[in-house]
């Protein structure tokens, strides 16, 4: 695929090329919060655009000039396809600059919004890797996988009230926690974090209807970066017999800027092979065998240091349970998907030291300390702040970033009363 060479100042070469062209929310100074593309180190205001009636863009509707992707998500793939091909066009063609310039804004000068009003959150448990190491730790005399895991995509629905934007500080959440033979109150002491990779529903499904594998690409708008903050104490006091609940449930960050999932399509790549054979519902044909080549990492600055330091590397095409596979799961009771839902990946560990997705695996369940700019940690302190980063090849040497999702530890509320 030859490169596609675009006008707009820094957008070749910088993660954000005409090749990519993600959707957010976005402010500057007081105004109102509305859509954005991100092209280079500028976004482009989709509202001023359409408001100008400048290139067809406003074409699909009155829904850029809202503070979510929402309704523009549920206008469905017809809609994405014409703005997209229609902006890739403006970006690219000199004679367009007049039309688009005046509805360009310098990234600095914006500031992020929760790009989608989030409807449910399902977080899934994909990676083979990941579940064979939380089963080594929490089950070090029995198998790894429990009996259901190659059988079917395991999840727990989260709380989407507490999907924050990528920058937006996270409070360390207390609980109760088994200290020894004790059962106490407090801040946790074992706060981790998950990279991870979400799937964002546009269109919504019909209530009692199924979603088959071979459909469940059409109702997915795009991709983005997502950390499943995990508080581990909190987290193996509780889980059983129901599973995550506070553990998991009082933040989550995703980041400001989806990729459209037509932009990753020469990402596909085959998936691995599962055995067993799933079940019929949970088959694929070729063409819908698929996992996306995203390469991952999780950065660490300790409190204090000036110090940001990779801790781990990995990609996105080692899962074992596909996105097509996750979506006809989660449908085959008759639940329905809604505009806004969130279905993340699970955890994204390799299979190599260094590879792994998470603090609880890097550390080896705290036993083994991590140094960062002169520091050792096995879980999060107040003041430490993590960015998970993404960025896959799409052809002829041009590179997309996913961008981030930054998330800053601080104090948590700690209740008063008897």
């Amino acid at each position: 695929m030859t490169a596609l060479r675009s006008w707009v100042p820094g957008a070749d070469g910088s993660g954000f090329p005409a090749e990519h062209l993600p959707y957010g929310v976005f402010s500057t100074g007081d105004g109102p919060a509305r859509v954005g593309a991100r092209i280079g180190d500028h976004v482009v205001d989709l509202a001023r655009l359409a408001a100008d009636d400048a290139g067809g863009v406003g074409a699909v509707g009155d829904v850029f000039a809202r503070p979510s992707l929402n309704a523009f998500m549920a206008a469905g793939p017809d809609a994405w396809r014409h703005v997209r091909s229609r902006l890739t066009e403006l970006v690219c063609d000199a004679a367009a600059r007049p039309l688009v310039e005046p509805a360009l804004v310098p990234v600095d000068r914006t500031r992020a919004h929760l790009p989608v009003e989030v409807a449910d959150y399902v977080d899934f448990y994909s990676s083979l890797e990941h579940a064979t190491n939380l089963g080594r730790l929490f089950r070090p005399d029995g198998e790894p996988l429990l009996p259901n895991w190659r059988h079917l995509p395991v999840g727990y629905h989260g709380r989407a009230g507490t999907v924050a934007v990528s920058g937006t500080p996270v409070p360390r959440p207390s609980g109760q926690r088994r200290v020894g033979d004790e059962v106490v109150f407090g801040p946790s002491e074992r706060l981790d974090i998950e990279l991870e990779v979400a799937a964002v529903v546009g269109v919504p499904s019909v209530p009692g209807r199924p979603v088959p594998t071979d459909r469940a690409a059409e109702h997915v708008f795009g991709i983005a970066l997502l950390n499943d903050w995990s508080a581990r104490d909190i987290q193996a006091w509780e889980y059983q017999p129901l599973g995550p609940f506070l553990g998991k449930s009082f933040a989550t960050t995703l980041a400001a800027w989806v990729t459209p999932l037509d932009a990753l399509a020469p990402c596909r790549v085959p998936g691995r092979p599962q055995d067993p054979e799933p079940l019929p519902y949970l088959r694929l044909r070729p063409e819908d065998d698929w996992v996306l080549a995203v390469d991952l990492s999780v950065a660490l600055r300790p409190a204090g240091t000036a110090v940001e330091e990779v801790l781990s590397r990995t990609s996105a095409a080692g899962l074992y349970w596909r996105l097509p596979q996750q979506i006809a799961h989660a449908t085959v009771n008759g639940a329905h998907l809604r505009t806004g839902d969130l279905l993340a990946s699970g955890t994204v560990s390799g299979p190599a030291p260094g590879t792994e997705g998470s603090l609880i695996e890097l550390t080896r369940g705290g036993r083994e300390p991590l140094e960062v700019g002169g520091v050792r940690r096995t879980f999060l302190e107040d003041g430490d702040e993590v960015v998970l980063r993404g960025e896959a090849a799409v052809g002829d040497g041009v590179r997309i970033s996913l961008g981030e999702a930054r998330g800053r530890v601080v104090p948590g509320a700690v209740p008063g009363g008897r």
